[in-house]
């Protein structure tokens, strides 16, 4: 029996935090929601800009090191 609480007892505290967690979640509002998504989409646009500056100057570099061979 022992073995077997080991199993379930995890489950339990997990399911019972599980359930803690989904009733603090409250649905936002338009106001909350648009700043989210806002401050999401600025990110999605920054990280799209480095990724292509870091691609404009590698692709340079890489022509270099592989057309010298």
């Amino acid at each position: 029996m022992d073995a077997l609480d080991s199993v379930v007892d995890p489950l339990r505290e997990f399911a019972k935090d599980s359930a803690r967690l989904v009733k603090r979640c409250h649905k936002p509002d338009r106001k909350e929601f648009t700043k989210v998504a806002f401050r999401t989409a600025v990110g999605f646009v920054v990280m799209g800009f480095v990724g292509f500056f870091v691609k404009l100057i590698f692709i340079p570099i890489n022509n270099i090191i592989v057309g010298s061979v």
